[in-house]
């Protein structure tokens, strides 16, 4: 392994310590509804990541999906579930074990983090309507995460000299405007749709702040 993909699963590592110590195994041993919205989502994340395109290896698109993995779980439930897609999705060809961190750093925490921070901002600094809450913390977001993560892997894999610039440019960093919109649809629909018909299954919603203000 590079230094660079030591660095990042170090970095990746702490995210997934520090996500698990804030769980109580006992409670969620008990609690088989939040099981089963973990365990789900994680599940079809994975499926959802099986459908990538791509030339070259490590420069696959796909659909993330993490935005509204995020707005479900929470910023620590969002990693432990992305953690076991990617390790499902690894398992199966998805990515090198070596590229585990910065996969699960640049391709998965990165949008959550994203997302969550929108979250937050948007909680606590605009006024709190159902609209606002799909696109502001949906929509938005998930344009901007599948932009970042795609620039930056671009650049880990221009930095650990695996490709040449020209060819990560002409093969990865140049979907980007094809991907944005997408993938921001495909969130904002999904967050929409549970909203409406499954609200309970949406850590991050209630109706008091979004639909009774």
């Amino acid at each position: 392994m590079s230094t660079l993909q030591v660095f990042a699963l170090l970095i990746y590592g702490a995210f997934l310590l520090g996500a698990a110590k804030q769980i109580d195994f006992a409670q969620f041993a008990k609690n088989k509804q939040q099981q089963h919205v973990i365990f789900g989502t994680a599940s079809s994340l994975f499926v959802l990541w099986l459908f990538k395109a791509g030339i070259f290896e490590g420069l696959d698109v796909h659909f993330l999906g993490l935005s509204v993995l995020t707005l479900m779980l929470g910023f620590r439930n969002a990693i432990i579930a992305s953690f076991i897609a990617l390790i499902g999705a690894s398992a199966i060809g998805y990515g090198s074990w070596e590229n585990i961190g910065v996969n699960g750093l640049l391709g998965t925490v990165l949008p959550i983090g994203i997302t969550y921070l929108f979250y937050m901002l948007s909680f606590h600094h605009i006024p709190r309507q159902l609209f606002v809450y799909i696109f502001v913390c949906a929509f938005f977001p998930a344009a901007l995460s599948i932009a970042l993560k795609t620039l930056s892997l671009g650049a880990y894999f221009y930095i650990e000299g695996t490709y040449t610039w020209d060819i990560i440019f002409d093969n990865y960093i140049l979907l980007i405007p094809l991907l944005v919109f997408p993938e921001a649809l495909l969130n904002g629909m999904a967050i929409t749709l549970l909203v409406i018909y499954q609200p309970t299954w949406v850590y991050t919603f209630h109706d008091k702040f979004y639909l009774d203000n």
